[in-house]
């Protein structure tokens, strides 16, 4: 968000690295990589497998986290075994769940964001499935 999109009225320079972060989570495939993560470590090829898509488009995401430093990987012979770099990334979605049930799921609604928004692609993926 920034003061030209009229949710903002006040500068935002301040709020950059948590709109970085917002960001980097915005994606429900980055979610469901968070999540499974969250249940212990993985290498992409096993992400490929659970969430049913293209190694491409997975190791995209698994990228992006990695990038914002949400995501650690830690090599092993030939593979990369990928876990969450920070327990508190579950206490934040855990937040994020108690508000979403406080509101309704009211953000669903939300005509920029909402679940009827159009999708934003990842840098660097030509496919991302919804």
């Amino acid at each position: 968000m920034n003061s030209t999109d009229g949710c903002l009225a006040s500068s935002t320079a301040g709020l950059d690295p948590a709109v970085a972060l917002f960001h980097s989570l915005s994606d429900a495939t980055r979610l469901a990589i968070v999540q499974r993560l969250a249940h212990g470590e993985a290498r992409v090829a096993d992400l490929v497998t659970e969430l049913g898509m293209a190694q491409s488009t997975v190791s995209a995401h698994v990228a992006c986290l990695r990038d914002c430093a949400l995501v650690v990987g830690r090599p092993q012979g030939r593979q990369v075994f990928y876990s969450l770099a920070r327990p508190e990334l579950m206490d934040l979605l855990a937040s994020a769940e108690t508000l979403l049930a406080a509101t309704g799921n009211a953000v669903a609604l939300c005509p920029n964001y909402g679940t009827d928004a159009p999708a934003e692609p990842v840098q660097g993926s030509k496919e991302i499935a919804r």
